[in-house]
Parts: structure tokens; C-alpha cells; sequence
């Protein structure tokens, strides 16, 4: 995720005398910005959503339960989608080989995550609860079919 931070960056395009793939519009520089915003908001939202529960390691806290309410009703790692759509949304208005393979880094990373998390709330919460939930709710991407 660190290699798909820094290849997300302007300046290492720039660096890499990597020019853009595409022109963007200041329409779409935008809207590609107001995506953005929305992939931080949902982020954020999800975070205070989850109070004491949130931890940036994957760690059992004190009253650990399945949390079913707010962006967790929609996708069960709300703050991964949310930073994925940040971070797209981030290189495709930048527009450059680099940045695009650095977005691809960051959501792949965060994926690999989210399937850690996955296999350890299994296991902490127990196939009841946790398994439950996971075949109520996707994943990363709302609206499609359990992933």
C-alpha cells in the first residue's frame, strides 16, 4: 500500500516523465473531486459509526460485536469502499499510468485486509453472528451480489 501511495503522488508521475492517458475536463476534474469527497465522507462516517470499536490493527476490543447499522448496512468494510473510491477517483483525475497502477496497489491492499479482518471476526465473533451478517451484506461493493 506504501509503493501504491507514493505511485499515487503527481510528483512521481512527474518523475517518471509519465504524461497523462487521457485529458480530463474541468467538469470532470469535479466531479471526479466530488467522488472523491464522497469516498472520504463515507470513510469518515463509517469511523465515527464505529466508535470504540475501530482500530487501525486487526485486534479484538472490549464488547466486540457485528456492527449491522449505518455504512455497515450497506458493505461490511465501509471504510475500505470508502477510501477504494477515494483513491480511484484520485487517479483517474490524475490520469497517468502510474497513478492508476497505484490505485490498484492501495484497493488491492485494502482487499487483502478486508479478507484478513474477514477470517479473524469469523473466528472472534463465530460463524453464527459473523457468518450471518456476511451473507446478508457485500463485502466492498454495495448493491451487488455477496462477495
Amino acid at each position: 500500500m506504501i509503493a501504491g501511495g507514493v505511485l499515487l503522488v503527481p510528483w512521481t508521475a512527474r518523475a517518471l516523465k509519465d504524461q497523462q492517458i487521457w485529458q480530463i475536463s474541468y467538469d470532470w476534474a469535479f466531479t471526479l473531486v466530488g467522488v472523491m469527497l464522497v469516498g472520504i465522507l463515507f470513510t469518515w462516517w463509517a469511523r465515527i459509526h464505529l466508535g470504540g470499536l475501530w482500530s487501525s490493527a486487526i485486534t479484538r476490543k472490549e464488547g466486540h460485536r457485528v456492527v449491522d447499522t449505518g455504512p455497515y448496512a450497506f458493505v461490511r468494510h465501509p471504510i475500505y469502499t470508502g477510501l477504494i473510491v477515494a483513491v480511484l477517483a484520485t487517479a483517474a483525475a490524475e490520469a497517468t499510468v502510474s497513478s492508476l497502477f497505484g490505485a490498484g496497489l492501495i484497493a488491492f491492499g485494502l482487499w487483502l485486509k478486508a479478507r484478513m479482518e474477514e477470517r479473524f471476526l469469523m473466528v472472534e465473533l463465530g460463524p453464527d453472528a459473523y457468518g450471518s451478517y456476511r451473507r446478508r451484506v457485500p463485502m466492498l461493493l454495495p448493491f451487488l451480489p455477496r462477495q
